[in-house]
């Protein structure tokens, strides 16, 4: 979201720096006309692209994946800290990713 590793704090990674999001994030994405599928990935990310759904917890935001298909996919953060989650939700890898990876060749 910040174009740039905001740094480690005590339970993982800083948060992204709001102010580089504000900056750069819509003229970048202004200048790709052509944009066939965006990854949302992880809440910073779901509560900029998609306010509508902050605060919602983000397994059911993910859950929720077809309602923004084929243009639109909500992931998870990829963290070895997000083992437990894959774990617990099987469903994300046995649905999902299969089907994101079916979209990339297409796109590709």
């Amino acid at each position: 979201m910040g174009f740039c590793f905001p740094g480690t704090g005590k339970s993982g990674d800083l948060p992204p720096r709001p102010d580089c999001a504000e900056l750069w994030r819509a003229p970048v994405l202004d200048a790709l006309k052509h944009i066939e599928l965006t990854l949302i990935i992880g809440r910073y990310a779901i509560d900029w692209h998609l306010p509508e759904h902050s605060g919602r917890p983000v397994t059911e935001v993910v859950r929720d994946w077809k309602t923004l298909w084929p243009n639109k996919l909500i992931l998870p953060h990829p963290s070895p800290r997000n083992n437990r989650w894959l774990k617990n939700n099987l469903w994300f890898e046995q649905e999902i990713i299969p089907m994101l990876q079916k979209r990339v060749k297409e796109l590709i």
